[in-house]
């Protein structure tokens, strides 16, 4: 997943706010929120010029978990996870005739697939930037290495030479940097795999992928079809309100969730502001012939009309039709990464999720924002959680 595409349907309006208070007008109400519940993380991170969202909010998500294993808090590399998996990305696009997307993109469970089969080291150990820049800047990376696996499908000389794939790796290690074999942490030496499971102690087993779509059967695991999904990996199959309840019921027990949803739409990806919702329709007042006037406006001042949003209100209800259609009509795509650290409130009591993003601090929020409930159910492509976390019914459900 990456950030960001066109969208039709869904309204992201965010309202430019400080914690829990409207900063406009002192004569406008707002949003205010209460905190419900925080789990313990660790600092809002920026993935800056790349389309790394999802190692970025894995990262956070182990990190967190680590704290509430009792873990001393550590910094874990993001881009140790983008080596990896772009080596083994093009090894599948070769493989595939480059019938498979090759890019900066990824799933949530690429996270939970580099911790199992090649560790995770710690950002003091990979920090992942040597082309000369202090933040991630990946656009001349990512395009050369498409160009390459590209010219090796094509193969005019209708053989794979031997050292293809050494050459690529040569050019992931030129601007990553090379893969630590060992290093050592806070007086111990660690390989990446020791590292993981003895200071860390993830294990990938105890997670699961899930989502929420009708063209497959409930309570079994399927291939979601998305492009960034290049390992196939499989998502279980939950009904909407079953989803929901994963993770208000994680979040409850203290345990976040890494999430994965479509936030393309209407200023999500520039906006400096911090509130995701689902208007539930235009909040415009037309009476009988007066709709000569609206269709006469600009398509400029039609959108002014339409998307203003500047306190809570009521919003679209989810169900699992109108989910899917969003889905099926491509108006919900698979964007963006995020970790879901938090419940809250707003002064109507209307439910919303903390989310932190991986901007760095790019708005009032420094860095988070507040989703809300309708937002999660309509927008939401998967989820991984702790399978501690997953109500006893839905385990069941599920044969986990």
């Amino acid at each position: 997943m990456q950030t960001i595409k066109k969208g039709l349907f869904l309204i992201l309006t965010f309202i430019l706010t400080a914690p829990y208070t409207y900063a406009g007008n002192k004569d406008e109400e707002g949003y205010k929120f209460e905190l419900i519940k925080e789990i313990p993380h660790t600092s809002v991170k920026n993935q800056f010029r790349s389309g790394t969202c999802w190692s970025f909010a894995g990262m956070s998500f182990f990190e967190a978990e680590m704290l509430r294993m009792g873990k001393p808090e550590v910094d874990l590399s993001e881009m140790f996870e983008v080596s990896m998996c772009y080596r083994d990305k093009a090894l599948k696009f070769v493989r595939m005739g480059g019938k498979t997307n090759f890019g900066p993109g990824g799933e949530l469970y690429d996270d939970l697939y580099v911790a199992a089969n090649y560790g995770l080291v710690p950002e003091a150990a990979f920090p992942g930037i040597k082309y000369n820049e202090e933040k991630h800047v990946h656009g001349e990376m990512d395009e050369i290495l498409l160009k390459m696996v590209e010219a090796v499908v094509e193969n005019k000389n209708k053989k794979l030479s031997p050292v293809w794939d050494s050459v690529l790796n040569n050019t992931i290690d030129a601007y990553l940097g090379a893969i630590p074999e060992k290093f050592d942490y806070k007086g111990k030496s660690y390989t990446p795999v020791s590292f993981a499971t003895e200071y860390c102690g993830i294990n990938s087993n105890d997670y699961v992928q899930i989502t929420s779509f009708s063209h497959h059967p409930y309570y079994k695991p399927f291939i979601l079809e998305v492009p960034d999904n290049w390992l196939w990996s499989e998502y279980y199959n939950v009904p909407i309100d079953e989803l929901q309840e994963i993770v208000d019921n994680s979040l409850q027990n203290g345990y976040s969730v890494l999430w994965a949803a479509d936030v393309s739409d209407k200023g999500f990806a520039t906006s400096m502001k911090g509130i995701a919702v689902v208007p539930d329709k235009a909040p415009v007042n037309l009476a009988g012939a007066e709709i000569a006037k609206w269709d006469s406006l600009s398509e400029k001042d039609k959108e002014a009309s339409y998307y203003k949003f500047d306190k809570p209100g009521k919003e679209l209800v989810i169900t699992q039709e109108n989910r899917q259609l969003a889905f099926d009509n491509m108006e919900t795509t698979d964007d963006h990464a995020m970790h879901l650290i938090g419940l809250a409130k707003d002064q109507n009591g209307t439910p919303y999720y903390k989310v932190k993003n991986s901007w760095g601090n790019y708005n009032n929020y420094k860095g988070y924002f507040y989703a809300s409930q309708s937002y999660l159910r309509y927008k939401t492509t998967g989820i991984v959680v702790n399978k501690a976390a997953i109500p006893e019914s839905i385990m069941k459900k599920l044969k986990l």
